[in-house]
């Protein structure tokens, strides 16, 4: 048991950012990033966009109709702890067809065709970054954000919300199967390292953030998640203290086919709609 403990040690504390961003994951991830126009996506930038400290972030920005409801609402979308953002164009493209918004992916350092390595800091100034880029750049500062985050995203959303949300440009918080935080995780995930998560130097603790947010918040949870335990999506939605606060459960989702399950896009549809109207709007706990 001894060599176990100090195995999983020396794994937790030293090799946890491989642990946590497996950015090589698909195999191929950070070279082989597949573009807007593969999946008709005509009316596109491929951009890429400098950090306060020097990195280079690759990212798409995707226009949805020129003239409709939502031509002035862009969705910036954060994604999981592997792949890149060309493998979740599919779901840029629903939000476009669905909601009429445009979408603004951001790539993190260390993912994709993104340089650095990743880390909760670096990530965290990467998610400004993008927010700074979408107020600074002529077609989008007149826009109503909507911060859409899954798993890993969703802790970085959380933060970039609670930080910026005074402005009043941010409408609302979208989050997908996320964590209360990764300390809090590394039990499920890896149960013989309960006793260490002390030693865990990436936090991201929503827990701590989550009751700052003043914007409505959307809580997509798949109720099957085999990573992140779908108690810590609830404990997330009670700690919240937004007025406009919705609990949509996915009977059948698990940590990565909530998307696919009825309702999942219908959902947020009706949601942007709803926080991007001037009618107020109460708090709704929506349930299957």
């Amino acid at each position: 048991m001894g060599g176990i403990a100090a195995v999983l040690t020396t794994l937790l504390y030293f090799k946890q950012r491989a642990l946590i961003y497996p950015s090589h994951m698909p195999p191929n991830s950070r070279t082989e990033v597949p573009r807007p126009v593969q999946f008709s996506i005509h009316d596109a930038e491929e951009l890429i966009i400098p950090t306060p400290d020097n990195e280079k972030l690759s990212a798409f920005y995707l226009r949805g109709p020129r003239n409709g409801r939502n031509s002035q609402v862009t969705v910036l979308m954060f994604h999981g702890n592997a792949g890149n953002i060309g493998h979740r164009l599919p779901i840029a493209r629903m939000l476009i067809n669905c909601c009429g918004c445009n979408v603004f992916m951001l790539e993190y350092r260390g993912y994709g065709l993104s340089t650095g390595e990743p880390d909760e800091t670096g990530i965290n100034v990467d998610a400004q970054t993008a927010l700074d880029y979408l107020r600074d750049r002529a077609e989008t500062r007149r826009h109503r954000f909507v911060v859409y985050g899954q798993s890993l995203g969703g802790a970085v959303s959380v933060k970039l919300v609670a930080k910026n949300q005074e402005a009043g440009d941010i409408a609302g918080l979208i989050l997908e199967n996320t964590f209360l935080s990764m300390r809090k995780l590394i039990p499920s995930v890896i149960p013989p390292a309960k006793y260490l998560t002390l030693l865990c130097h990436q936090v991201w603790p929503s827990e701590n953030w989550i009751n700052k947010i003043k914007v409505p918040v959307l809580f997509l949870s798949g109720l099957q998640d085999e990573i992140v335990p779908p108690d810590h999506m609830r404990q997330l939605y009670e700690l919240c203290k937004a007025p406009g606060k919705i609990w949509k459960p996915f009977p059948a989702g698990d940590h990565n086919s909530s998307v696919l399950e009825e309702g999942y896009f219908e959902s947020i549809t009706a949601f942007i709609g709803d926080i991007t109207d001037p009618l107020p709007r109460g708090e709704k706990d929506e349930v299957p």
